[in-house]
């Protein structure tokens, strides 16, 4: 029986990965959980998964978490990297959001502990890192994200060598028909109201202005070997798509499902095994028509930006991903206007000089001075506003 520590289980990847894991009891226990708030749910969780450790991030919600269960409560950065690193663990789900998820990351893979990865910010700020450090201890990061799951499972048609291209499907959010006028009206809820699937805040955020999928090229370069010039971005609206790719003899080869995050989740626990489940099966006839357009980069720049970054190298995604991050949050608190995310981000890769990833510390410097610019950048822009 495999022990799986599930980092941000309160979140809506975490929660979809513990419905999978209490599917099958027989073949996986809960070892650990982590939450950064939202404790009430956290003590739910334990008392139905039973873990034996628990981390919460944020001090004043590990003070007033009841000791009322037998788990051993650990607090912060250093409570998620002993969890990350526990001998007894297996396997790690990575749910965690944003560049606070990358220091696990790297804690498990060093520990010799195969990877379940959502926290797609850990290989966007430091993708090389990672990928050596996982060749070096003979582990595997297993993509849990939608788009790299089903990249992975098309690849087993061929040889890296015969790839000529990678699809990524974006569904283009809830704004794929507005003008770019109509974009500087947007609100925070407006842009929440994703219509397929069900997320976190920043990643539906993310999504709204095409950053996620930004972010998802620099993901597959690391996790697939693939230069940012063979990897294409199709908008497709109904999600069934999930990502192709394309072989030198001119074959495409596409993952569909239904948009259910259960899937992948449960394709990476299992790999490279498959397993009869009661996940829903897709009914074409239903459906009617798949779509697909180009991505409008005038309308969504973050979608160029992200390719921009990675083209520049070193720590310019870091920086990218900081930025985005500062301008998430502050167009969530109504500071800035939605336009201004892409702004904020663009402003602070201009003042950037990119710098080699050599190391951990090179990459955390990095993200700190982007947050920091960043946050410089929306208080002018609320000024102006």
């Amino acid at each position: 029986m495999k022990k799986i520590a599930v980092l941000g289980s309160t979140g809506s990847i975490g929660r979809n990965a513990l419905q999978v894991l209490s599917c099958f009891p027989e073949r996986f226990s809960v070892f650990g959980l982590s939450t950064n708030t939202n404790i009430k749910l956290l003590e739910e969780q334990i008392r139905q998964f039973k873990p034996k450790v628990v981390a919460i991030a944020d001090e004043e919600s590990f003070q007033k978490f009841p000791r009322s269960h037998d788990a051993e409560v650990l607090l912060g950065m250093d409570g998620l990297k002993r969890l990350c690193s526990d001998p007894q663990v297996d396997l790690v789900i990575n749910a965690l959001v944003g560049s606070v998820g990358l220091i696990p990351s790297l804690e498990a893979l060093g520990a010799g502990k195969n990877l379940a990865l959502a926290n797609k910010e850990s290989l966007v700020m430091a993708g090389e890192l990672l990928i050596q450090t996982a060749k070096d201890k003979d582990v595997e990061i297993l993509p849990i994200d939608s788009e790299h799951s089903a990249i992975k499972q098309c690849l087993l048609s061929g040889k890296k060598g015969e790839v000529k291209r990678i699809i990524l499907t974006a569904s283009g959010g809830p704004f794929l028909t507005k003008s770019k006028k109509d974009l500087k009206k947007i609100t925070a809820k407006e842009a929440l109201s994703h219509p397929t699937w069900e997320m976190g805040k920043k990643i539906t955020i993310d999504s709204a202005t095409l950053m996620n999928k930004g972010l998802e090229v620099i993901e597959a370069h690391w996790l697939f070997g693939i230069p940012s010039e063979r990897i294409k971005v199709l908008i497709h609206p109904q999600s069934i798509v999930h990502s192709m790719v394309e072989f030198v003899d001119g074959s495409v080869i596409a993952q569909m499902s239904l948009p259910d995050m259960k899937l992948p989740i449960q394709y990476a626990l299992f790999f490279p095994q498959r397993i009869l489940s009661n996940n829903a099966s897709l009914d074409l006839t239903k459906i009617g028509q798949l779509t697909f357009l180009e991505p409008n980069h005038k309308q969504f720049p973050c979608l160029h930006l992200a390719y921009q970054a990675l083209e520049l190298g070193g720590t310019a995604p870091t920086v990218l991903n900081a930025a985005d991050e500062v301008a998430v949050e502050e167009f969530l608190a109504n500071r800035i206007e939605f336009p201004d995310i892409q702004r904020i981000v663009e402003g602070t890769l201009r003042e950037h000089q990119a710098k080699p990833a050599a190391c951990l510390d090179d990459i955390l410097n990095a993200d700190k001075w982007a947050k920091r610019k960043a946050k410089e950048l929306c208080a002018e822009r609320k000024i102006k506003g």
